[in-house]
C-alpha cells in the first residue's frame, strides 16, 4: 500500500527533532551521502571532477559505501533497536549530536583532506564504529541479552576490516567487510524478515505457521559467513569458494523457510525477501570469481548494491514509519524506489559481466540508485524531521 504524506509530516519539522532518536539523523544523513557521493564518484573516475580526496578514487568510493553509508545505517538502526530490545533510554540530544559529528567529520576529511596527515584522516574515520559498539554494547551487557552479543562481535570484525582497509588500502579488506555486511544481514534480516512476514500473515487471517525460523540453521549461516571472511582475507581461494557455496545454500534454505512469495502483495515485505536473495547470489558469484575467473566486481556489487543497498532501503522505509508512530503504509512513489534499487543492482552485475557496456551500465545503475534513494529523501525527510505522529517522545 502507498499513501500521500500526512499533514503531520509537514508541521513541526525541525533540525532539533533529527537528534531525538538515532535513526532520524543517521537515515537522513546516509541518504544525502549516497545521493551525492555515488554520482561524484562516477564523475571523478570519468575525469570530469578532480576532488582533493584523501585516498585514490576507487578506494574512496568503496570506503564511503562500506564505512560511511553502511556504518550510518548500522548506527541508525542498531542504536534505535537496542534501546527497544534492552528497554534503556535512547541516545539523543548532545551525545547523539557528537556521535553524528564524528561520522560527518570522517566524510568531510576523506573527500577534501588529500593534503592532511594520514593519521588524522584515518583516526577520525576509525573512531566512529567503536563508539557505536560501546553505546550498543553496554546496553546489551547490562540487560544480559546474550542473543545480541553476536551483533557486536560482527561489528567488531567489520571494524577490523576497516582498519586493514584504511591503513593498507588493500581490497581484500573491503571484500572482507562486504562479507561482514552480509553477516549482519544474516542476523538482523534473519530476525525481522520472517517475523514481519508471519505477523502480516497473521493479521490477514492466514497461516503464519508456514513461516519457519530454525535457530540452528541461523547460527550455521552466521558462522559460515565468519569463516568465509577469514578464508577470503587470508587468500585460501579454493577453500573460500567451497565455504561460499555452503553459505549460499544455507541462506537459500532459510529464505525458503520464510515463504516470501506469500507476502508478494506487500512492498514492505517483498523488498526484504528480494534483498536478502542477493546474498546467496553474491556468494555464488564470489565462488565463481575464485574458481572460474568470473569478474570480482560482479559479486561485490551483488553484495553491495543488491544485498546491502536494497535491504537498507527496505528497512529504513519501514523503521522510519514505525518509530515515528505512523501506519506502515508506504508514501507515494516508494514502490518505484524499491523497483529502481533492484534494477540498479541487476544492471550493475550485468555490467560487470560486460553484458551491458561500461558507460551505459554505470550511468543507468547510478541513475536508478539515485532515483531510489532520492525518492526516500523526498518522501521521508519530513517524517524524520517531525515529531512522532502519536505524540510520544523520540
Amino acid at each position: 500500500m502507498q499513501a500521500n504524506p500526512t499533514s503531520a509530516e509537514h508541521t513541526g519539522a525541525s533540525v532539533g527533532q533529527l537528534f531525538a532518536y538515532p535513526f532520524r539523523i543517521f537515515f537522513l544523513s546516509m541518504t544525502v551521502l549516497t545521493v551525492i557521493g555515488v554520482p561524484l564518484w562516477v564523475l571523478e573516475v570519468s575525469g570530469v571532477l578532480n576532488l582533493p580526496l584523501a585516498m585514490p578514487a576507487l578506494f574512496w568510493h568503496q570506503h564511503e559505501m562500506l564505512f560511511g553509508f553502511l556504518s550510518a545505517a548500522i548506527a541508525g538502526f542498531l542504536l534505535t533497536a537496542v534501546c527497544v530490545w534492552t528497554q534503556t533510554e535512547r541516545t539523543h540530544g548532545l551525545p547523539l549530536m557528537l556521535l553524528w559529528g564524528v561520522w560527518l567529520a570522517g566524510r568531510v576529511l576523506l573527500a577534501f583532506g588529500g593534503s592532511l596527515p594520514d593519521l588524522l584522516v584515518q583516526g577520525i574515520n576509525l573512531a566512529f564504529m567503536p563508539l557505536v559498539m560501546i553505546d550498543a554494547g553496554w546496553r546489551v551487557w547490562h540487560a544480559r541479552q546474550k542473543r545480541q552479543v553476536m551483533i557486536v562481535v560482527v561489528l567488531g570484525l567489520l571494524w577490523l576490516m576497516q582498519i586493514g582497509f584504511v591503513t593498507r588500502l588493500d581490497m581484500s579488506f573491503s571484500y572482507g567487510a562486504l562479507i561482514m555486511a552480509m553477516a549482519l544481514i544474516s542476523i538482523i534480516g534473519g530476525r525481522i524478515t520472517p517475523a514481519f512476514t508471519a505477523g502480516w500473515l497473521r493479521q490477514r487471517g492466514e497461516d503464519a505457521s508456514a513461516v519457519k525460523m530454525i535457530p540452528a540453521l541461523d547460527m550455521a549461516a552466521l558462522f559460515s559467513m565468519i569463516l568465509l571472511m577469514a578464508s577470503l582475507v587470508t587468500g585460501w581461494q579454493t577453500l573460500t569458494a567451497i565455504i561460499a557455496v555452503v553459505a549460499a545454500a544455507l541462506m537459500l534454505v532459510r529464505l525458503y523457510n520464510w515463504k516470501g512469495w506469500l507476502a508478494r502483495s506487500e512492498p514492505l515485505l517483498w523488498i526484504l525477501h528480494l534483498s536478502i536473495l542477493w546474498v546467496p547470489v553474491a556468494l555464488i558469484l564470489l565462488a565463481g570469481s575464485l574458481v572460474a575467473g568470473w569478474p570480482s566486481n560482479a559479486w561485490s556489487h551483488a553484495a553491495g548494491t543488491g544485498a546491502v543497498g536494497c535491504l537498507i532501503l527496505g528497512v529504513i522505509a519501514r523503521v522510519s514509519l514505525g518509530h515515528t508512530g505512523r501506519p506502515l503504509v508506504l508514501p507515494k512513489g516508494m514502490v518505484l524506489a524499491f523497483v529502481a534499487i533492484q534494477l540498479a543492482a541487476l544492471i550493475r552485475v550485468l555490467t560487470a559481466f560486460e553484458v551491458i557496456p561500461w558507460h551505459p551500465g554505470i550511468g543507468s545503475s547510478t541513475l536508478l540508485w539515485v532515483v531510489a534513494y532520492g525518492l526516500f529523501l523526498i518522501r521521508y525527510t519530513g517524517v524524520l524531521a517531525s515529531p512522532r505522529a502519536d505524540g510520544r517522545a523520540g
